[in-house]
This record gives structure tokens, C-alpha cells and sequence, in this order.
């Protein structure tokens, strides 16, 4: 029994010692590419985007999240009864526009003229579309937006805040609104151990 245990410890171990080896004659073809020509972090062949900005967030296909943009904005902007000349105390409400459109080069703005219920429905009509047209004129002119970007619509007095025929309500009434849509690519940087909040000098 002895003997028998001896001999099968030795055939084990021979066996154990025999090894298959594999040689590779010719180099190996790699079927992807699997560089990351603008360092994002996703390899060529999963890239979809190839002009990430460096550091910003991107999704398993290395783009980034566009977010659309879809935002409504009063313009504080009294106009006088049947005018649509602005005052140039109300032109900071104007440049509030103006940064948001020069941030965010992807938007467009319709302007919306709107007028109290005063006179007739034509004669307003044409009042709300000049309130807008000066307005959309202002972004063009002082605050340097491409007009192609802007578009003036004006509403009468369809769209009244108050329905009321009161002073304060055919004040509030006369109005100019701005609907900004478009896209924000503005790139969603990431964090990482290296990230500073200022460059190092």
C-alpha cells in the first residue's frame, strides 16, 4: 500500500510539472482601436464625440449632456399709454437679456409686445409689435446681439395680466416679455484630484 501511494504521488507530481507552453510565431492584429486620441477617457472605437471639451463630464460614448433651454422672462419695462419709446432707466433690464443670450451663444429670443385694453384691437396690435421691435432693436444695436437671432411678435391686449379695466391693470399690461429656446453646451466639468480653483503659479 505503501509503495502504491508513493508511486502515485510521484505520477502527480510529474503531471504537475509538465507545462503546455503556447508560442506566438506572428504579432497579434488588435481588431478595435483602442487609443484615446482626446483624452476623455472613452477609447476610438466606442467615440462618438470627438471635440469633448478636456475635463468635461461625457457619456459611456464620450459626449456631452446638451440641456435644452426654454425660458420665459418679464422685462421690467413701464411704457407710457400708446408709446413704445423706452427709457433709458430700463435698459439694465435689456442687458439682462443680452448676458443671457451672449452666454449661451446657442439661444434665440422672440420678443413679445403686449398692450393694455385701450383703443382698438388693430391700433394695439401694431403698438405691441413696435414695443417689441424696440426692444429686439436695443439687444441688436447697444448690446451687440446678431438680429438674426431675435424675432418680434406683438400680441394686443389678447394676453392681458389683468383682465380689470383699472389704471394699475392696464400698467401691468403694457408689458414685454422675451422666450429664449435653444441649447445649452455649455460643457459640465468634472472633478478630479488634480482640479484647482486657480492656476498655480
Amino acid at each position: 500500500m505503501r509503495t502504491l501511494l508513493i508511486l502515485l504521488s510521484i505520477a502527480i507530481l510529474g503531471g504537475c510539472s509538465m507545462r503546455d507552453i503556447a508560442t506566438m510565431d506572428e504579432p497579434t492584429v488588435q481588431v478595435n482601436d483602442l487609443s484615446d486620441i482626446d483624452h476623455d477617457g472613452v477609447i476610438v472605437a466606442r467615440e462618438r464625440c470627438t471635440d469633448t471639451v478636456l475635463g468635461a463630464s461625457i457619456d459611456n460614448y464620450g459626449c456631452g449632456q446638451i440641456k435644452p433651454i426654454n425660458e420665459r422672462q418679464e422685462l421690467k419695462i413701464l411704457f407710457a399709454n400708446d408709446s413704445y419709446y423706452i427709457d433709458p432707466v430700463y435698459y439694465s433690464q435689456v442687458e439682462v437679456i443680452a448676458t443671457f443670450m451672449r452666454e449661451f451663444p446657442n439661444t434665440q429670443a422672440v420678443i413679445e409686445g403686449h398692450c393694455s385694453k385701450t383703443g382698438t384691437h388693430e391700433h394695439n396690435q401694431i403698438l405691441s409689435k413696435n414695443r417689441a421691435n424696440a426692444v429686439s432693436s436695443l439687444l441688436s444695436e447697444r448690446f451687440g446681439i446678431d438680429s438674426d437671432r431675435l424675432s418680434a411678435i406683438g400680441y394686443s391686449f389678447d394676453r392681458p395680466i389683468d383682465s380689470t379695466h383699472t389704471a394699475a391693470a392696464h400698467k401691468v399690461n403694457r408689458r414685454v416679455i422675451a422666450e429664449l429656446t435653444g441649447d445649452d453646451t455649455t460643457a459640465d466639468m468634472k472633478w478630479h484630484i488634480y482640479t484647482v480653483d486657480e492656476e498655480v503659479k
